[in-house]
């Protein structure tokens, strides 16, 4: 079955995850759609697979234009997908859950059921006893129980979305040779994956989105400088290091670790200097975004010890690290770091620290004008956060940091900035590191990378993989490790040390 996607467009407001997206899924083959954090894949194949309205655009299947609006619609046509988190029913057993959708309308026993799971489960090498209860089963095998179920539904078009996370390596092994076994008898598999390993192990061909939009598909055998370049565009050399006195530490971490997000944080031991400015790079969900709340405090550790300036601190007390002298600036400006309906003027007055419960207008009124002229701010003390730009916003985030500052966390400090405010942004950010401040942010910018740190930590499934200087790597040594590529010296003993 051939499917064919036609200038689609997904539209959330003002945002486009995915811009005039076309390309082709051939029968018998693997097709690979890789991207980076907020490339627009996953919306991509929610569309094709229903779950997702699209703004404009058409689906054809063998030439003919299709609805497919739905779930159920996408179905009938011959098109599903598995989730990264199986879709089960864990008070259920496997049998039962095999059956679901399966049964419905039709007067066969369970008997036949179990001779069908059976005969497919040893096809493809699963171990699946159909009696056990689903919420005993591993990642690995739930996944298997819903690939047999679509398998037995007469999918013809199969979209796994991260296969390969959380799973064994004998259970990755046994689902690439189910794949590929599917793609032999003519169904279409589309792989949607951040992992070179795995599309370059299974895929014929792979397309790259990039900012809602395709930057190309290339065809196996496959150009791994030329897939990384599709991904994060023409990678920059690093600007020359700027020298900078090494500080002493101000941070560090023994074994820490925890849960949350895709991956989880494997336990990590590293320590950051005065005046450093450290990028964490890794796609969505790779460790970064858990590890930075952890060191500012929002997010408990499951084990492990977070020193600041030399003293335990206790994980998961944010008031603790606030006043300690970390402050952690939010990548969601208005869910997180402001209060939607409120003014600027009023967030200056909350922020006011003058020791009882009444703070004057009039000295708020000051200051807030003064913050609006010192941090370049369009709007009045009587603008609304909701009715900033989202330059604006930042520069209204940046102006709350207190000369206690001592450590500054930021979740993708110039997302969504233009030009001039993200280099705005970043001349304030200098200031406050000349002044003594270390600088820890997020960021899957390459070119903000290269420019404003002065070493990166690059996540990946949870694990450190690269710890660099910046004068010590580049773009492509980054973008490997980011997409599990990294060579078994990139690490760097995962230490750190003082760099500008």
């Amino acid at each position: 079955m051939k499917v064919e996607l036609r200038d689609i467009h997904k539209h959330y407001g003002a945002v486009r995850a995915n811009d005039g997206v076309s390309l082709t899924l051939a029968p018998g083959t693997i097709h690979g759609i890789l991207g980076e954090n907020g490339a627009g894949k996953s919306t991509l194949m929610k569309v094709l697979a229903g779950y997702t309205a699209r703004t404009r655009g058409e689906i054809l299947v063998d030439g003919e234009t299709v609805d497919g609006g739905t779930p159920r619609e996408a179905a009938r046509l011959g098109i599903a997908m598995l989730y990264q988190e199986p879709m089960d029913y864990p008070q259920f057993s496997v049998i039962e859950n095999f059956m679901t959708g399966l049964s419905r309308g039709l007067s066969r026993r369970e008997t036949f059921f179990r001779q069908q799971l059976d005969s497919l489960s040893r096809r493809f090498r699963f171990a699946l006893d159909p009696d056990r209860s689903a919420r005993d089963l591993t990642p690995g095998e739930r996944q298997q129980l819903e690939l047999l179920r679509l398998i037995a539904r007469g999918i013809e078009v199969l979209i796994l979305d991260e296969p390969t996370t959380g799973i064994s390596g004998e259970q990755q092994e046994a689902l690439f040779d189910a794949l590929r076994a599917l793609a032999a008898e003519g169904k279409t598999v589309v792989l949607v994956s951040h992992k070179l390993r795995d599309a370059e192990a299974l895929c014929d061909r792979v397309t790259v989105l990039r900012n809602g939009k395709v930057t190309g598909t290339v065809e196996k055998p496959f150009s791994q400088d030329r897939i990384l370049e599709l991904m994060f565009g023409a990678l920059p050399e690093p600007a020359p290091r700027r020298d900078v006195s090494p500080g002493e530490e101000v941070l560090s971490v023994e074994g820490l670790r925890g849960t949350g997000g895709r991956a989880g944080l494997e336990p990590v031991s590293l320590r950051f200097c005065r005046r450093e400015t450290v990028a964490l790079a890794g796609l969505e969900g790779s460790g970064q975004e858990l590890f930075l709340r952890m060191a500012g405090g929002l997010v408990r550790p499951a084990g492990g010890v977070i020193r600041l300036f030399g003293r335990e601190a206790r994980g998961g007390d944010a008031r603790l690290f606030r006043k300690s002298g970390v402050t952690f600036l939010p990548a969601s400006r208005l869910e997180e770091g402001l209060v939607p309906g409120l003014t600027i003027g009023e967030h200056v007055a909350l922020l006011e620290d003058r020791g009882g419960f009444f703070v004057s207008r009039r000295e708020s009124l000051n200051r807030s004008r003064e913050k609006i002229r010192r941090f370049r701010i369009l709007g009045s003390p009587e603008t609304t956060v909701e009715n900033l730009s989202g330059g604006n916003q930042q520069r209204l985030l940046l102006s709350f940091l207190s000369e206690r500052s001592q450590i500054l966390l930021l979740e993708h400090p110039t997302r969504g900035l233009d030009v001039d405010s993200a280099r705005w942004t970043w001349r304030r950010l200098e200031d406050a590191r000349h002044e003594g401040a270390t600088i820890l942010f997020i960021s899957s910018d390459m070119d903000e990378i290269l420019s404003a740190a002065g070493r990166v930590l690059v996540f990946f499934n949870g694990r450190v993989v690269l710890d660099k200087r910046r004068d010590e790597t580049d773009g492509t040594a980054i973008g490997e490790a980011m997409v599990g590529k990294a060579g078994a010296s990139a690490a760097g003993g995962g230490n750190g040390g003082a760099a500008g």
